[in-house]
């Protein structure tokens, strides 16, 4: 070993013990008659001292040529330090160096390797290699590690087989885009790369494995967010002989397990909630319940009153902001331009202010007699000192609308605390979702999630109607994880790929083999699988996952490190049989 101890050990007991350490050059400060650098290694930093007094002058010029993340060896004797710092682990000591061995030299960094980096994400992100060094990545990575093991020794004591399914599969029409990997062996056919092991984890429990997971590597090809990965990580499960309330007892243990362990939070209460209820309430189906601010339907008793923009439009919907009256007029315009931009795409914003001394005033006392105003405020449950938002329009465009500005006003007031954790199951999703464009109907989860029982006839005469025998968990207003009880019945699984537009013949090329599966008694399953990068952003207080990502994409798709994707040239495209299509 080229070190007896780490950069982050050394403490006031080890005082004139002989020790050696190997790390980067953090930092060097030249006083004239005596040197100081910081060594630094994952496990932290120490502090090295070089004097000309004790020091040989070799010894001495050397340290003197040292750079920042020059890669060292040192070994000397640990001493105790005049000028202690109380922030580190190795504060209260240094290093008296006897001998200084340079294993590497380094150029100097694109940007500074400290918390407090002057590079920007781009150019961090195309040296991540080097931001990796940075504490606030090193330790992200860290504890991704630490919720990963937690997760597969939590699992693996429930009964969990970890199983791991192939990369390598069948390209299926249903869902988001493909990627798509060309086979030299078969030309002209073609690899998926899975956007989940849905089929492969259904058919395990067809062979018996009842208790499956996986911590897995999924591909989609989707249009990116400032916050979504081309390649993502889930942890996968699926159990067989349960119904919804089994799946989602068992998976609150895993998250309240981790919040314990983690943060040491104990969490007393999973509340439930419909989408039909979530969309009412809150205008999404991934509700952040950290604060209030539930939605209010204003339509019955505000049309008819005079006031043309209300009384032309679908629906009048508003909520009441606690302590809102605070916000000032200048900023209740900021609000109303912020509902006007296109994004949003709201046509303006009524207010009412809620006075201490409960009186009113609105931007519509033209319109609305005082108990008229007082009828709102019962219904969005506004307080003196509250102040209410209302929005106009079609009912689904509105509550999305007033979803947006919600948590837009929450993240402002600072209601969106990381260190509170509120998760919430959202059930009973519609089954189907109409497609206006293609004229048919989709999955609005996958296509084998199984409809609730008792809607089973509505698949002949109102498929629309039918609900989900589905789930999402939600934290913090992100949803984490979802699933479903799933179908095991061929016949009806038939149905449902009639509805969604297979034909019997598409259907059989597509999932025959599931298909196929089901005929040799599929036992009742059901499972869930958790979106690993964004649980571990939210568990490590963040809101990017790219930070807990060791070589996240860009933007663009984009690994701006390696430059990928990339062409290949011709010889690589002729053994594939591909030839390159020329714009």
């Amino acid at each position: 070993m080229l070190r007896t101890h780490n950069c982050g050990e050394l403490k006031s007991s080890d005082i004139n013990k002989m020790v050696t350490l190997a790390g980067w050059v953090q930092k060097k400060r030249d006083k004239g008659f005596i040197i100081w650098v910081d060594i630094r290694d994952r496990y932290g930093i120490t502090q090295l001292i070089f004097d000309e007094k004790r020091s040989t002058k070799k010894l001495y010029d050397k340290a003197k040529n040292l750079s920042r993340e020059d890669v060292v060896q040192v070994s000397g004797k640990v001493i105790e330090r005049e000028s202690k710092n109380i922030d580190i682990q190795t504060g209260r000591v240094e290093l008296l160096v006897e001998k200084l061995n340079i294993l590497n030299k380094s150029e100097i960094p694109p940007f500074t390797i400290e918390d407090n980096t002057d590079g920007g994400e781009e150019l961090r992100m195309e040296y991540r290699y080097l931001d990796i060094r940075r504490a606030e990545i090193r330790e992200n990575l860290i504890f991704r590690h630490d919720v990963t093991m937690k997760v597969r020794n939590y699992l693996s004591k429930k009964g969990f087989i970890d199983i791991e399914t192939p990369y390598l599969i069948k390209s299926t029409p249903e869902g988001a885009r493909d990627f798509i990997v060309p086979s030299r062996m078969n030309q002209g056919e073609f690899y998926a790369l899975p956007q989940s092991p849905q089929t492969f984890k259904q058919l395990l429990m067809v062979g018996g494995i009842d208790r499956y997971f996986q911590i897995v590597k999924c591909f989609r090809d989707e249009d990116l967010r400032a916050d979504r990965q081309p390649e993502f990580t889930q942890i996968d499960c699926e159990m067989s002989f349960v119904n919804q309330d089994d799946v989602l007892n068992e998976f609150e243990g895993l998250i309240s397990h981790l919040l314990l362990k983690l943060k040491n939070i104990k969490l007393n209460n999973f509340p439930r909630m419909t989408y039909d209820e979530a969309m009412k309430n809150y205008g999404s189906d991934k509700p952040d319940i950290r604060f209030e601010m539930k939605f209010g339907d204003l339509t019955s008793i505000s049309k008819g009153k005079g006031f043309n923009v209300f009384d032309s439009e679908e629906s009048i919907i508003g909520f009441s902001i606690k302590n809102g009256n605070s916000i000032s007029r200048k900023d209740i315009d900021g609000w109303t331009n912020w509902v006007k931009q296109p994004q949003i795409g709201a046509k303006g914003l009524v207010w009412v202010r809620y006075n201490d001394n409960k009186t009113l005033k609105s931007s519509v006392d033209k319109f609305y007699s005082h108990d008229e105003l007082i009828d709102w405020v019962k219904i969005t449950h506004a307080e003196p000192g509250d102040l209410i938002f209302i929005l106009s329009g079609d009912y689904k465009k509105t509550l999305k609308q007033l979803g947006d500005l919600r948590l837009a006003i929450a993240e402002k007031l600072s209601l969106r605390d990381p260190n509170i954790f509120a998760p919430l199951w959202v059930t009973d999703f519609p089954l189907l979702e109409w497609d206006n464009e293609l004229k048919r109907f989709h999955a609005m989860h996958h296509p084998f999630t199984s409809p609730k029982e008792e809607d089973i006839e509505l698949l002949k005469t109102a498929p629309e109607k039918v609900k989900a025998n589905a789930y999402d968990l939600v934290l913090n207003g992100n949803e984490i994880g979802g699933g479903s009880i799933r179908i095991h019945n061929s016949n009806l699984q038939k149905q449902i790929f009639n509805l969604l537009g297979f034909t019997d013949k598409e259907a059989r090329k597509q999932f025959g083999f599931l298909m196929g599966a089901f005929k040799y008694g599929a036992p009742p399953h059901g499972g869930i699988a958790f979106g690993l990068d964004r649980l571990v952003a939210i568990l490590g207080g963040k809101e990017t996952i790219r930070d807990f990502i060791a070589f996240p994409k860009n933007n663009s798709g984009r690994d701006v490190m390696i430059d990928s994707p990339s062409s290949i040239i011709k010889p690589q495209l002729d053994e594939l049989g591909l030839s390159i299509v020329k714009k």
